[in-house]
């Protein structure tokens, strides 16, 4: 989760830097690879290890709406990315915290503590500081509205992505359980097929896929960098998702979304690295206050946890 996430994000930056156009073709991409799932969940039947969970109505509807909320919100991102740098962009997905803690709570009865406030007061700071210090990263040709339209879309997918979070756990306690590792597989399997199918024909609506060989031709480091970056894209989303699942399973939405949230720093100085994203001194206060944010909570966390 800490690895595949940051990557995928700083791929989908890369295809708007080199040429990229569409939303639409890099949030396919995203629930593209949802067969790799599928490789290491089979061969987990076919060896009598496991059996597959029953589909019920509510189990199948479950998974329809993931999949829905779930290609709404790679959308959003794409969105996202097309208009602001990767760092800032991740700095503003640090707001998903606040989100599935809320979520968390009104949905799954997450456990709440003080130090969990705490990390949601100094986060929501570092995003508003972002806010306030909109010129220093604009990319040439993105105009205002623009780079305000990918600040609000950043946003509104952080606070969808916590409500999948909090869905997703609601499912493992629900409908299927904690009973073994498998799951997991199952419902990404399944979410991401759906997402797919969603993201598919919204695709095929906009007449993206016949504009892909225009952009592979015009693509700024060639045709199969391109679909280099279009492919490792969807293996590093999917082995995030991945993580993010596994984490629901074995913990809770709160927990997903710290770690969703740690990814913050490192995609902020990976981007700075690789793009030679701007570093001003807003952001700089803004990436000190999300990783004080993460430092607060881990620690009260663990403090409150063993005093229980």
């Amino acid at each position: 989760m800490l690895v595949a996430f940051p990557a995928s994000s700083l791929f989908s930056r890369l295809y708007f830097t080199d040429g990229g156009k569409s939303k639409w073709i890099i949030s396919w991409t995203a629930v593209a690879g949802w067969p790799l799932t599928a490789l290491f969940l089979i061969p987990m039947y076919f060896l009598g290890q496991v059996s597959p969970t029953s589909f019920t109505l509510k189990l199948t509807l479950s998974y329809i709406l993931l999949g829905f909320l779930s290609a709404a919100d790679n959308l959003m991102y794409a969105w996202a990315y097309a208009y602001l740098s990767a760092s800032t962009a991740s700095l503003l997905a640090s707001s998903s915290l606040v989100f599935s803690t809320l979520f968390g709570y009104l949905i799954v009865k997450n456990k709440l503590f003080p130090s969990t406030l705490n990390a949601i007061v100094v986060i929501t700071a570092g995003v508003v500081i972002i806010a306030l210090d909109s010129n220093s990263d604009r990319y040439k040709g993105i105009s205002s509205s623009q780079y305000t339209l990918g600040f609000i879309w950043d946003i509104l997918g952080s606070a969808l992505h916590g409500l999948i979070f909090a869905l997703s756990e609601l499912v493992f306690v629900k409908l299927m359980g904690r009973r073994s590792f498998h799951v997991v597989l199952e419902q990404q399997v399944m979410v991401s097929l759906f997402a797919f199918v969603f993201t598919t024909i919204g695709v095929v609506v906009n007449k993206d896929f016949q504009a892909m060989k225009s952009e592979a031709n015009s693509f700024k480091h060639g045709e199969v960098s391109y679909y280099m970056v279009l492919l490792w894209s969807a293996v590093t989303f999917q082995l995030g998702v991945l993580g993010a699942t596994a984490v629901l399973f074995l913990t809770s939405t709160v927990m997903a979304g710290v770690l969703n949230a740690i990814r913050v720093p490192l995609t902020s100085v990976a981007a700075v690295v690789l793009f030679h994203d701007p570093m001003s001194g807003f952001k700089i206060l803004s990436l000190i206050l999300t990783v004080w944010g993460f430092a607060s909570y881990i620690f009260g966390h663990s403090s409150a946890t063993k005093e229980s």
